[in-house]
């Protein structure tokens, strides 16, 4: 029984660190419910009113939230700041709130410096944050400053509590964060195994069914590993450290992500194209069964599921789990591959890349593993990744410039947020002088964290959604729990524990479940009404046309432009991997090949999210949908390619079966300017330069005098084609011309 509940237990883990790495929303929902609880807990006793305790809960939740910083001591400083900014903001809207144009006017302000603060950071955003929803919160519940000194008194223990449970009760310290980050990727990367495993067993009828999932977990796997580089520096001591766990994490993601490849080429009838993976919707390759006898197939399945087993292992390896790693590392040394095609044969090489992989990160992130069973291929696996270790240099990053004035994003969306609440307040007065607030808060919802005018209005549309299927809801709740005060606060905070943990998923979710608590908060201060409600939906439709019209009528940023000028920087940071991978695999000098890779994964990042308008299930431009799916699916792969090519230059110094060679800088120079000149095309629709096109890159490789330069691994070969394949696919969506060369 007890090693049934362990199992269930880490069953159990293993699924929220999979489904919530790091657990960021589970710690976001459960600090937020604790800090109100709290709130309330130490209000009730006290004597305060609903009123008061609806103010003090409002305030801690606004607290909790609104912290970006990552480091306790900023995260501290920005809280204490907050305080005297909430009492500010209360005090105003307590005063203002009978002088209706004063107060108007002081709207706009608020909200012109709330989105303007943007530019100063996190704690600017934060800051701006508080002041808004502080006022917000005012007007929410009929502050008067006859009772000024009662709200303050509110508002310190709302901020009190929300210290208290964020320091003390659910704290969180960077390291640890790292720590569950990296177990969400390890339990990743085993159920990325496990989709090959499925691929590796799918039927015909069920390959594009387990071609889907190998995707979905392929791309899941890629996020965890930003999410991982993007929490290094806080979370490690040194800069060494940060770029050894790095360098380990992008070794097990390309490991990970070519073994998938490799699967997927030997099960299909012809060469598997490397944007089948990344494409969503392209249908799998013919698949039959593996060529050469069932052993091998036998043996593939064994191994694959010893490598998910490898990465699933936690403490002390054992004989056992050494013997199983030994033998798939001598995969690496062409030790035991079994009589096979080679395909097949490529693929467990693969596992052995793999699991070199595994070894490398788990000597990275627990240190100093038992060798006293390793084999000699581990034991030149460990030399190899000594070698690495040791050959790691820090450099500083240089800072790019900002744009200045009205080109300044924040400044920008400060003038256009200020013009659509003017809007919002005038009509939201029209439709109610007591709820107009409502118009300016999804007004200016809907500008947080977009940059085009495209981006609005699938946020206005998607908070529009939610609410009106939250009023549903708030209806049946308030119905529900009728004068039950102790019900409706319990309510209420699973509503606010559903909507932070579901914010980061679905921002519909998430406005349906604020409205909805809504409902209830109403409910509990005897305002609710089926008319209340209705209005909401009404006044929310305002807000998110009022913000849809600032945008593309006041300095507007079209979707078209914004994802062009994103596009350019794409197809600059893949120009720029790309060049110093091939300089230094040319025998050039060393470069921070990885902080590049990272810096290409984040522009396409960027990329992803501003072409969403364009993909969106509603948009009724199916060809465009459906090239921008495309491109930047074909930018994943090159991506894919290019992170491959810096991984390899990057073990240059130290692999003994990597060998530079001059003849790459001349035959990759094609693909780099290919990517110049498709990033030209894009930023001027003038400029009217072709891609190149030609013989294959090992075509240009050959030669009697191969073997002077050394030996040029083929996976190299492999990368080098298919980018340069990939680069030239991207002419066609981009209308740039292409010319075949002259015979």
């Amino acid at each position: 029984m007890k090693a049934a509940g362990r199992r269930s237990g880490t069953r159990l883990r293993d699924h929220l660190a999979a489904s919530d790495p790091g657990l960021l929303r589970l710690t976001a929902g459960l600090r937020t419910v604790g800090a109100i609880a709290l709130t309330l807990a130490v209000l009730a006793p006290a004597g305060a009113d609903i009123t008061h305790l609806v103010a003090g809960a409002m305030a801690s939740m606004a607290a909790t939230f609104s912290i970006r910083e990552r480091r306790r001591g900023a995260q501290a400083v920005t809280l204490a700041l907050g305080l005297p900014v909430a009492l500010v903001s209360v005090s105003l809207g307590a005063l203002l709130s009978e002088r209706v144009v004063v107060g108007d006017v002081f709207s706009v302000a608020l909200v012109f410096c709330a989105v303007y603060g943007r530019r100063f950071g996190d704690r600017g955003t934060t800051l701006g944050l508080i002041g808004f929803q502080m006022y917000f919160v005012s007007l929410f519940v009929g502050a008067t400053p006859d009772r000024l000194p009662a709200w303050w008194a509110v508002v310190a223990v709302g901020f009190a509590c929300s210290a208290l449970v964020r320091f003390a009760v659910v704290p969180v310290t960077p390291a640890g964060l790292l720590v569950r980050l990296r177990e969400a990727f390890r339990v990743r990367l085993a159920r990325l195994v496990s989709a090959q495993i499925a691929l590796l067993d799918a039927g015909p009828d069920e390959a594009d069914k387990a071609l889907e999932e190998l995707r979905e977990r392929t791309a899941r796997l890629h996020e965890t590993a930003l999410m991982i580089q993007s929490r290094l520096e806080e979370g490690t001591p040194d800069e060494p450290t940060a770029r050894l766990v790095q360098r380990r994490v992008a070794d097990a993601e390309i490991a990970a992500e070519r073994l998938g490849l490799l699967l997927l080429s030997a099960r299909s009838a012809e060469r598997a194209d490397t944007l089948t993976l990344h494409l969503p919707g392209a249908p799998a390759p013919e698949v039959g069964r593996l060529p050469g006898p069932e052993e091998a197939t036998a043996l593939l399945r064994r191994d694959l599921r010893a490598l998910r087993a490898l990465v699933l292992r936690t403490g002390t390896a054992g004989a056992g789990v050494a013997q199983v790693r030994n033998r798939l590392l001598g995969y690496r040394d062409e030790e035991n591959l079994p009589a096979a095609s080679a395909p097949v044969r490529d693929v467990f090489r693969g596992i052995g890349e793999a699991a070199r992989a595994v070894m490398g990160l788990r000597i990275a992130l627990d240190g100093p593993q038992d060798e006293s069973d390793d084999s000699p291929a581990t034991a030149r696996s460990r030399e190899e990744l000594d070698a690495e270790d040791a050959a790691i240099d820090a450099e500083e990053a240089e800072e790019s410039e900002e744009p200045k004035g009205l080109r300044r994003p924040t400044t920008r969306a400060a003038v256009q947020v200020s013009v659509g609440s003017t809007l919002a307040i005038v009509g939201g007065e029209l439709l109610s002088t007591d709820r107009w607030y409502w118009a300016v808060l999804t007004c200016w919802i809907v500008f947080i964290n977009t940059a085009s005018t495209g981006e609005i209005l699938v946020k206005g549309y998607r908070r529009l959604l939610g609410t009106v299927f939250g009023v549903v809801a708030g209806i049946l709740l308030a119905g529900l729990v009728g004068g039950n005060t102790v019900a409706a606060f319990v309510l209420v905070l699973l509503l606010i524990f559903a909507m932070f943990y579901t914010a980061p998923l679905s921002y519909t979710l998430m406005s349906f479940f604020v409205t909805a608590m809504l409902g209830l908060l109403y409910t509990l201060l005897h305002t609710y009404s089926w008319e209340v409600l209705v209005l909401r939906v009404e006044e929310t439709a305002l807000g998110a046309v009022c913000g849809v019209v600032a945008a593309a009528l006041v300095l507007p940023v079209r979707t078209d432009r914004r994802t062009n000028e994103l596009l350019v920087t794409v197809l600059e940071r893949l120009s720029d991997v790309t060049d110093a991978a091939v300089t230094q695999l040319s025998g050039g000098p060393a470069d921070e090949l990885l902080d590049k890779a990272r810096e290409l994964d984040q522009a396409l990042g960027d990329l992803r999210s501003a072409t969403k308008p364009l993909t969106h299930p509603v948009t009724p431009l199916r060809t465009r949908r459906a090239t921008a799916r495309y491109v930047v699916a074909l930018l994943e792969t090159c991506a894919y390619h290019a992170r491959s090519l810096a991984a390899t230059a990057e073990l240059l110094p130290t692999h003994p079966s990597i060998a530079a060679d001059p003849r790459l800088r001349g035959a990759a120079g094609r693909t780099v300017r290919n990517i110049g000149t498709i990033a030209a095309r894009v930023a001027d629709g003038e400029v009217t330069a072709p891609v190149e096109t030609g013989a294959s890159i090992a075509s240009l490789l050959a030669g009697d005098d191969a073997s002077r330069y050394g030996r040029i691994t083929g996976r190299v070969l492999r990368h080098l084609e298919r980018l340069d394949e990939a680069v030239v696919g991207l002419a066609r969506p981009l209308d740039v011309p292409v010319r075949a060369p002259e015979r």
